[in-house]
């Protein structure tokens, strides 16, 4: 049987090599870097500070939240919140899917596949800890690396009523490390106006 820490070092540099091939890019710094590799890693990162002691289903699933996501474009879905749903669900499915058959190539028993597919279709949300621990750092990661940005691309309203609905999502404990982020201005008036009412 392999070493349960080469069988994750094995996954997740599969997962980095899928999402190293993303033709979009993000800006990292003063460097550009593949957006959903910059966005696993954030993750990762997020995880590591949020949940230490996580489990390794849980770091895999992290790790492949967003895997090959430029695939499933938005703008394949109608417009719409049906268009949307549907555009998640099958995202969802897809994560699932692709994670699951690279984490059988490396080696990892059905067992750990079906539990990595579980935690990426968000099975369980609020009744799941890991589910949720999931979430918590799905939305950590919006608030503390995206946020800015979505401000200024969106109209007040509209950002107020997504904070509203994050924040719905996200556990007590998830809430807590929220409040400590340290957020830009603009970021941090606007998640206060949100919260406010």
């Amino acid at each position: 049987m392999s070493d349960p820490a080469i069988l994750l070092m094995r996954a997740i540099e599969r997962f980095d090599q899928t999402n190293a091939a993303d033709p979009r890019t993000t800006l990292i710094g003063d460097r550009e870097a593949p957006t959903e590799l910059a966005y696993a890693r954030r993750m990762t990162r997020v995880l590591d500070r949020f949940e230490p002691g996580a489990s390794d289903a849980l770091r895999l699933a992290v790790r492949a939240q967003h895997i090959a996501r430029w695939n499933i474009p938005r703008s394949d879905f109608p417009l719409g919140r049906a268009g949307y749903r549907s555009w998640r669900t099958r995202l969802m499915d897809y994560h699932a899917e692709l994670a699951g058959r690279i984490l059988q190539e490396v080696g990892y028993r059905e067992v750990m596949v079906e539990r990595v597919g579980q935690l990426l279709r968000k099975r369980g949300l609020k009744r799941d800890p890991e589910a949720q621990t999931l979430e918590d750092v799905a939305c950590l990661v919006f608030l503390e690396h995206h946020l800015e940005e979505f401000t200024a691309e969106h109209d007040d309203d509209k950002v107020v009523d997504i904070l509203r609905k994050t924040w719905a999502k996200m556990s007590a404990r998830g809430r807590s490390a929220a409040l400590e982020l340290e957020l830009g201005p603009r970021g941090s008036a606007i998640l206060g106006r949100a919260l406010a009412g």
